[in-house]
């Protein structure tokens, strides 16, 4: 599995050339699946926000790269109809496209289904945005926890071992500045990096380098 972590989705030639180094092939070669989960928890996504990635309304989405194919893969169905139906639907795939909202909901039910404990082992590219990103991290701050997960904690996946804070100095989000990215990273144990919706966090094995035309900042410990 290799990882390419956005804040704000593919927005510029530089993560787009990322995805492409990736993936080792042309886009309209591979198959992609999109999934919307973590959306539904998020108290400023929803429905609407679904659809809106689904169908890239109102402007282009990572979904309308030009994919062989796209599906949806929604967590939450998976383990009610078994696992030898969805296996081999994600086993098939070249690509997962994650899209945002609640990272706690999101790895709940990535655990719930198997995909976490399954991912390691395939062959597939895990494109996130926001939530999508933050949930590969080990914790993701108080300040992001929405959905309360049943531990109580907030804790995520820990595919890699650097906390995101995404959507920096985003327009308006007087929660998601320069200022409160450094508060944020004082509380968190480990590295972490704050990035705009212009940069990207590649990761191949235990390699990894930040893709930018914006701005992010890196918190070592």
């Amino acid at each position: 599995m290799k990882l390419l972590l956005t804040s704000g989705g593919i927005t510029n030639t530089s993560i787009h050339n990322a995805l492409l180094d990736l993936l080792g092939k042309p886009i309209e070669e591979c198959n992609a699946l999109a999934i919307p989960t973590a959306t539904y928890a998020h108290p400023m996504a929803g429905p609407k926000a679904v659809y809106r990635f689904l169908s890239s309304s109102p402007e282009p989405s990572m979904v309308s790269l030009g994919w062989k194919s796209v599906g949806v893969l929604e967590l939450t169905t998976l383990p009610s109809i078994g696992e030898e139906m969805w296996l081999p639907w994600v086993q098939q795939a070249d690509v997962l496209l994650v899209d945002g909202g609640d990272a706690l909901y999101l790895a709940h039910w990535m655990r719930e289904s198997g995909l976490a404990e399954l991912l390691p082992s395939l062959d597939v590219v895990w494109v996130g945005v926001s939530a999508g990103s933050m949930v590969m991290t080990p914790r993701i701050g108080e300040e992001f926890v929405q959905w309360e997960s049943p531990s109580g904690s907030d804790e995520t996946l820990g595919f890699v071992d650097f906390a995101i804070f995404p959507h920096l100095d985003y327009p308006g989000w007087s929660g998601n500045t320069s200022s409160a990215a450094e508060r944020w990273a004082a509380k968190i144990t480990g590295p972490a990096f704050a990035i705009d919706d212009a940069s990207a966090i590649k990761v191949v094995g235990d390699d990894y380098e930040v893709i930018s035309e914006g701005s992010w900042h890196h918190f070592a410990r």
